[in-house]
């Protein structure tokens, strides 16, 4: 269970979502809009050459059983093509009589004009406003799923053109500029895997998942840090827990703690909800945290913390967090 968990911690949305309205509108326009069926199908579908090709055989047929029934059902067959397969016919008879050509258009004419005309194209499973209609839903659809994945990369990315900075472009300049712990000068092993993550107020959608591999490519886990409360109504979302977790592909379960505000580790009913999502830890600028697996061990710096000032309690969400998230092998 808890394997899955973290793969769909990985998952991410916005392919996701066009992947499945994507496959919705294939079976919309495949099964609905203009489905193909071809059971039973008539000559009427049939190319000029090949409508011309039929007649003539309907027309040797007509020399053989003498049966205007017969010849005239072969006539409706070929629906509005009909006509301009016979001109054909009658201007180049080939190997046919031209008298047997003229036998068949005239049995076929004193039947038809008993019967009141000449025969249509076979209507269309669909009438043309219903197919119109069912058209113009698809294209909604289609509009509909572009339309929530440009929203999802409008809020995830920002307004680049505009020259606007972002929250999600501030996080990353943090990331950028940040000096990383040399572990070596402190005495310790390099990490596998080093990453600096930020938080940044208005980034709502922060919710980060990094891959733990070796140096010849072997995967070993994955962890992440992702928002885990929030406090306060209205935008932007006022973060007052994040929730940090450790995947390790030889253990079943996923090592998670969550990171509190100083109002949120103390309010009870806020502990009360979070308590299921792992071990409650007060944050603190400077602070680490310990995760461990099975074999893999991971430890996050509190590199810097900010709380926002606002209409909220004091010390009760973060306006920036950067966080420093080093993994090792977990030893014995």
């Amino acid at each position: 269970m808890q394997f899955i968990v973290a793969l769909l911690k990985k998952i991410p949305i916005l392919p996701v979502a066009l992947f499945i309205g994507g496959l919705l509108l294939g079976l919309l326009w495949g099964y609905v809009i203009d489905p193909k069926e071809f059971k039973d199908a008539t000559p009427s579908y049939l190319r000029a050459d090949l409508q011309e090709d039929y007649l003539r055989m309907a027309i040797d047929s007509f020399l053989v059983n003498q049966d205007p029934g017969l010849a005239v059902g072969r006539w409706k067959n070929l629906g509005t093509g009909a006509q301009q397969a016979y001109l054909n016919i009658q201007n180049n008879p080939g190997a046919l009589n031209p008298e047997v050509i003229k036998m068949y258009g005239d049995t076929v004419t004193n039947v038809l004009s008993a019967e009141g005309g000449q025969p249509t194209q076979e209507p269309a499973a669909t009438s043309s406003v219903g197919r119109t209609v069912l058209i113009a839903l698809g294209v909604i659809l289609l509009l509909a799923v572009v339309a929530a994945g440009g929203m999802y990369l409008f809020r995830l990315l920002g307004k680049r053109g505009s020259g606007e900075v972002t929250a999600v472009m501030q996080g990353a300049e943090i990331n950028r500029t940040t000096a990383r712990t040399n572990f070596e000068e402190l005495g310790l092993a390099p990490p596998i895997t080093q990453t600096m993550t930020t938080y940044v107020l208005g980034d709502d959608l922060y919710d980060e998942s990094f891959s733990i591999d070796t140096q010849a490519g072997e995967f070993l886990g994955e962890y992440g840090v992702g928002v885990a409360e929030i406090i306060g109504m209205g935008e932007p979302k006022k973060v007052t827990a994040l929730e940090i977790w450790l995947f390790d592909k030889n253990d079943i379960k996923t090592a998670t703690k969550v990171l509190m505000s100083q109002h949120a580790f103390s309010d009870i009913g806020i502990r009360t909800r979070l308590e299921p999502k792992g071990e409650l830890v007060l944050i603190e600028r400077n602070s680490q945290v310990l995760l461990e697996t099975a074999t893999l061990q991971l430890l996050a710096t509190v590199v810097d913390l900010e709380y926002g000032k606002g209409p909220q309690p004091d010390s009760s969400y973060f306006e920036r967090i950067t966080l420093e998230l080093a993994i090792w092998p977990r030893q014995g």
